[in-house]
């Protein structure tokens, strides 16, 4: 087979179809139902988007071949290899790969990626990445004249311009759907998305811009834990109404309040920069522990995650750094956020104090790894990172074990504030948006917002205080920017832009 060299031409169609046939099976089952295939309109649109696809995959192949030979046929490696990858996830996961889940992947750490491991993920790899590969190599190609080539290149784009053209009365169906099939097509999903999350990263500024100066009203000893979950939805919250008891102490607590919230975005780094960000603007302000920090606040920052806004404060320690001073048996979960927290505290000599703890409690897939075998309440649990092959029972049973030992670490965090005698205290806990457990064939988060289930979008927001010193608001529903004026507002922050519309805490 193919013991003859192929002409370029022919070797780009060949491969366009290969990669048609093994990658986009996800694009051909969104289209088939989304579009009425038993009408003319129908079968035409649907094989319309079949040959926009092969001729535009043909042209990148043609591309790549031509200029840079033998180093083209290793970047369609790269391409197959990936294309076997995300495949994966949008079948095990029913993710998209869209520009912020591009942003999700990216932020990733070799922690969080390793635990996405699975046999499945090896098969797809060696049989949807490495064999074609082979086949890629094992045939010669026969490259045509300079001429020929730019001949080939120009009446190919001109091919699809009038294709574009022809089926611009579809153009409305393919707006419509755009943002899905340009999130499944391969491997234009994750080029182009690649492109558009560094360019919006740059518009972004990565040079944070200062907020106007803030001055501190009185010298009375305040301290606000924020506590910054991950993955947490509310609806699996018993002090939300969840029928399963996933707060057997925080119920306990006097002066727990649990507020509706929705958060901003369905992924880390776009929900954490929500929780950190005085409003909601596409521009990167400074946040609230570098705002903090620059006017005299004591700040504090503690993660086991990533994904934040660059922080730019003295006291910044991960989870290395805290598992050095860390002692006994769960150094390896979340409660290491805790460890010497109480004397680094006392120790600070600022009135005024911050502490964020960026938690990774109830991040996916292998929810029952985040947890200390003795928060093992509900059972069985799923112990597979292909969520679709455990029963729903065993699925919900690790994620709600997970916010079992969320309820453990903010009780002993608030055992911990009631200590602090000397100090008004407040704890704030909010998450950086929701998680799907198999609802509607949806797993984990990321979905774009336009689509994305209350799963993912409704999140918890609990409020602990000290004392009655200060009164909250009896608002109905929060969102993530409410953190920002609210803590603004508990440490007798006087600033330009704080806004007392936005603070949980009644004048």
């Amino acid at each position: 087979m193919f013991k003859k060299p192929l002409k370029l031409s022919y070797f780009v169609l060949l491969f366009s179809a290969i990669n048609l046939v093994l990658y986009n099976i996800p694009v051909y089952s969104y289209a088939l139902n989304n579009l009425d295939i038993k009408t003319l309109n129908g079968i035409l649109l649907f094989a319309s988007l079949t040959i926009a696809a092969l001729i535009a995959n043909a042209l990148l192949f043609y591309l790549l071949l031509f200029l840079f030979r033998v180093f083209g046929k290793w970047l369609m490696v790269v391409f197959f290899i990936i294309n076997a990858i995300a495949l994966y996830f949008i079948n095990t996961y029913s993710v998209m790969i869209d520009k912020t889940m591009i942003g999700n992947i990216l932020n990733t750490n070799f922690e969080e990626a390793l635990s996405f491991f699975s046999f499945t993920l090896i098969v797809y790899i060696v049989l949807l990445g490495i064999l074609p590969s082979i086949l890629l190599f094992k045939i010669k190609i026969i490259n045509p004249t300079l001429k020929k080539f730019f001949l080939h290149v120009i009446l190919t784009l001109l091919f699809l311009l009038s294709f574009a053209y022809v089926n611009s009365k579809n153009w409305l169906w393919i707006d419509k759907n755009s943002k899905t099939l340009g999130s499944l097509v391969m491997p234009w999903c994750y080029l182009v998305n690649i492109n558009l999350y560094y360019i919006h990263k740059n518009d972004g500024n990565e040079q944070q811009l200062l907020l106007p100066n803030a001055t501190i009203n009185d010298h009375k000893k305040s301290i606000v834990f924020l506590v910054i979950g991950e993955s947490a939805r509310s609806e699996d919250f018993s002090l939300y109404g969840y029928k399963k008891n996933t707060n057997p102490l925080l119920s306990k607590i006097n002066d727990v309040h649990s507020y509706k919230a929705e958060s901003s975005a369905t992924y880390t780094t776009a929900g954490v920069k929500s929780i950190l960000e005085y409003k909601d603007t596409n521009k990167l302000y400074e946040i609230l522990p570098n705002y903090l920090f620059r006017n005299h606040v004591g700040v504090f920052w503690r993660t086991t995650n990533s994904g934040e806004p660059k922080v730019n404060i003295k006291s910044y320690q991960n989870k290395e750094a805290l598992e050095k001073i860390c002692k006994g048996d769960n150094c390896g979960y979340d409660e290491v956020l805790l460890t010497g927290l109480k004397e680094q505290i006392l120790a600070s000599k600022e009135n005024k104090i911050l502490v964020i703890l960026h938690t990774s409690t109830s991040h996916g897939p292998s929810y029952y790894k985040k947890y200390p075998p003795r928060f093992n309440k509900f059972t069985p649990v799923c112990e597979s990172v292909e969520l679709a092959n455990c029963s729903h029972e065993e699925l919900t049973n690790a994620y709600d074990n997970t916010i079992v030992y969320t309820d453990y670490i903010l009780a002993t965090l608030i055992g911990e504030l009631k200590e602090l005698k000397d100090y008004h205290s407040c704890m704030i806990y909010l998450s950086d948006h929701g998680e799907s457990l198999g609802e509607d064939n949806l797993y984990m988060h990321g979905i774009p917002m336009s689509i994305a289930p209350k799963q993912q979008i409704d999140i918890p927001f609990i409020v602990w205080l000290s004392d009655d010193s200060r009164k909250l608001k009896p608002n109905e529903m929060l969102s993530q920017h409410h953190v920002f004026h609210s803590v603004l507002d508990f440490l007798a922050i006087k600033s330009p832009i704080y806004d007392q519309n936005m603070s949980i805490f009644r004048q």
